[in-house]
């Protein structure tokens, strides 16, 4: 599976940009989506991910992301995007996407087996 991240800019802050992530060699309809992402000088953390647990599927949100970003799968895409609007400076940063296998590995990276190359936010004060 190879995931391919594009839609990183330059932006205001208030302002709000799309990023896409789009897989081959694999479907996202198995697939859990995840995204990350990695400031300057900072350790890589969770943004947002889709799961599920048999018929139920969670949405889940960083809290310094809630009520500002969403997650969401086009299934006919095959691409998951991650929307962030009211983007502030504290949100620069290479934004990552990721999968895996299960569908169930929510906030936990180490549970991703792949990961796209990253896409940089800058948001501008």
């Amino acid at each position: 599976v190879q995931l391919q991240a594009s839609g990183g800019g330059f932006v205001q802050a208030g302002d709000s940009l799309s990023l896409s992530c789009t897989a081959s060699g694999g479907s996202f309809t198995s697939l859990g989506p995840g995204w990350f992402r990695q400031a300057p000088g900072k350790v890589r953390e969770f943004v947002a991910a889709i799961s599920w647990n048999g018929g139920s599927k969670y949405y889940e949100y960083a809290d310094s992301v809630k009520g500002r970003f969403t997650i969401a799968r086009d299934i006919d895409k095959n691409t998951v995007t991650l929307q962030m609007n009211s983007l502030k400076p504290e949100d620069t940063a290479v934004y990552y996407c990721a999968a895996d296998q299960w569908g169930t590995a929510g906030p936990n990276q180490q549970n991703y087996d792949y990961w796209g190359q990253g896409t940089l936010v800058t948001v501008s004060s």
